[in-house]
C-alpha cells in the first residue's frame, strides 16, 4: 500500500484545514433518518478543532447536478453534526467566493464550519482547476476523511490533494489499514465470502480475489450460476444462465490459482418470492423446477464457518441468501455470527463492506464485532475489483 501523511504527522493549530468528508445521508421530512457517515466523521473533526485548527468541512449532498438546490442545501446537517461533535457548527451557503471567505475569516482557532454544498457548481464533479483553486483559497492544509468518495476524481477529493499539503484523516486511515489487513498482506490462511444477486455485478471482484485468498464462499442468487455452470438444474431461481461459461472459466482459473471456491451443497427453496413463504431445505441437486433458492441451507452454512474457523483473515462482500425477506436470513446470520465469534475469540481478522453487506450485519447483530465494516459502497466495491481509487492515490507520498 504506497504511504500517506496521517494527522500524527502536521501541527494544525491555528491553521485553516479543509477537510473533505462524506455527509450525503439519508433524509426523511427535512431530518436526517440514519446519522451513521455523521457519527464516524465527527472524531477526526473533533479531533482537528481540539488541536487548534479552523475546520473547514466540504462535502457534497444528493446530485444537483452542478446548480445550487434548496432540496439539497447542506443546512440541515448543521445541528446534526453539532450534536455529533459536542461543539457549534457555524454555515456558509456557498463553498467558495466571498461568502464563504468571510466565513472562513471569522472562524477561530477550535471553530467549525460546514459550506454548502460543493457540488452546487459543475467545477466540483469536472474536477475544474479554476474551482480547485477556488476551495484551496479557502485553506491551509486539505484533509481527506471520505473513502466513500474516493473512487471520484472530483475536485475535493482529488484535486485538492495536489494543490495543498495533504494528509489522510482517521476514518481514511482506518479504512485504508483494514482494507491492507484484509487483502493487500493478510494473515493467512485468508477466505473471502462474496454474495449478491448477480455474476454480472461481481466479475472484477472475483477476478481480483482468484490469487489473493486461499478460498472464496459464494452464496447468493449469484451462487446459482456457479451451481448452473457445475450442470446443477436451479429451477426458478435467479441464474444468469448465459453467463455460465464465464463461472466455469472463474472456477478454473481459482483451481489454477489453488483457490478454493465453496459452493452451497443444501439450500432453503420456496415457490414465491414473499416474505414469509412455505419453504424446505433440499440439496442443491434437488431444487424442483417450481421452486427458487432463496437462501444457503444450514449444511452449507456449517461447511462455510468451517472454512472461515480454519482462517486467519476474512473479507465479506453480499449476503448469502435473501435476508431482506422473513425466513430466509439464516444463511447470511449463520455465517455472520461464525465471523463474529471468531473475530471476539481473536482468531480472526474480518473486514466487511458493500451494498446490503452492512444490513446484513447490522440484522445479525454482528456489525460491531467485526474488526472493521466499511460503509464505503462504491468506493469498497472498486478496491475489491483492483482498481486505483483517485481520491486515495492522490494521498500518497
Amino acid at each position: 500500500m504506497p504511504r500517506f501523511r496521517t494527522l500524527d504527522e502536521v501541527d494544525v493549530r491555528g491553521r485553516r484545514v479543509l477537510i473533505r468528508v462524506d455527509l450525503n445521508v439519508p433524509m426523511q421530512d427535512g431530518r436526517v433518518a440514519d446519522a451513521t457517515r455523521i457519527e464516524r466523521v465527527a472524531p477526526t473533526i473533533r479531533e482537528l478543532a481540539e488541536k487548534g485548527a479552523r475546520v473547514v468541512v466540504l462535502s457534497h449532498f444528493g446530485r444537483p447536478k452542478g446548480k445550487p438546490s434548496a432540496a439539497m442545501s447542506q443546512r440541515p446537517l448543521v445541528e446534526p453534526l453539532a450534536q455529533a461533535l459536542g461543539r457549534k457548527v457555524a454555515f456558509a451557503d456557498d463553498c467558495i467566493g466571498p461568502r464563504a471567505e468571510a466565513a472562513v475569516a471569522a472562524l477561530g482557532d477550535g471553530g467549525v464550519l460546514l459550506l454548502e454544498n460543493v457540488r452546487f457548481h459543475e467545477g466540483e464533479e469536472a474536477n475544474d482547476k479554476a474551482f480547485v483553486a477556488a476551495l484551496a483559497k479557502l485553506g491551509d492544509l486539505y484533509v481527506n476523511d471520505a473513502f466513500s468518495a474516493a473512487h471520484r476524481a472530483h475536485a475535493s477529493t482529488e484535486g485538492l490533494a495536489h494543490a495543498l499539503p495533504s494528509f489522510a484523516g482517521r476514518l481514511m486511515q482506518a479504512e485504508l489499514e483494514a482494507l491492507e489487513s484484509a487483502l493487500g498482506a493478510p494473515r493467512r490462511p485468508a477466505i473471502a465470502v462474496v454474495g449478491g444477486a448477480k455474476i454480472s455485478g461481481k466479475l472484477e471482484v472475483l477476478g481480483n480475489l482468484i490469487g489473493k485468498v486461499d478460498a472464496i464462499a459464494i452464496g447468493g442468487g449469484m451462487a446459482n450460476t456457479f451451481l448452473f455452470a457445475r450442470g446443477v438444474q436451479v429451477g426458478k431461481s435467479l441464474c444468469e444462465r448465459d453467463l455460465a461459461v464465464t463461472a466455469a472459466d472463474i472456477m478454473a482459473r481459482a483451481a489454477d490459482a489453488g483457490c478454493a471456491v465453496l459452493l452451497p451443497s443444501d439450500a432453503v427453496v420456496a415457490e414465491t418470492f414473499a416474505a414469509g413463504a412455505p419453504s424446505r431445505v433440499v440439496g442443491v441437486d434437488r431444487v424442483p423446477e417450481t421452486a427458487m433458492i432463496l437462501d444457503i441451507g444450514p449444511a452449507s452454512v456449517d461447511a462455510f464457518a468451517e472454512r472461515i474457523g480454519a482462517s486467519r483473515t476474512l473479507l465479506w462482500n453480499g449476503p448469502m441468501g435473501a435476508f431482506e425477506l422473513e425466513g430466509f436470513a439464516a444463511g447470511t446470520v449463520g455465517v455472520a455470527q461464525c465471523a463474529a465469534a471468531q473475530t471476539r475469540a481473536g482468531r480472526l481478522v474480518s473486514v466487511a463492506g458493500g451494498g446490503d453487506t452492512v444490513a446484513a450485519l447490522a440484522l445479525a447483530g454482528v456489525q460491531d464485532a467485526f474488526t472493521y465494516v466499511s460503509t464505503a459502497g462504491g468506493a469498497f466495491l472498486e478496491w475489491l475489483e483492483g482498481k486505483e481509487l483517485p481520491g486515495v492515490a492522490a494521498l500518497a507520498r
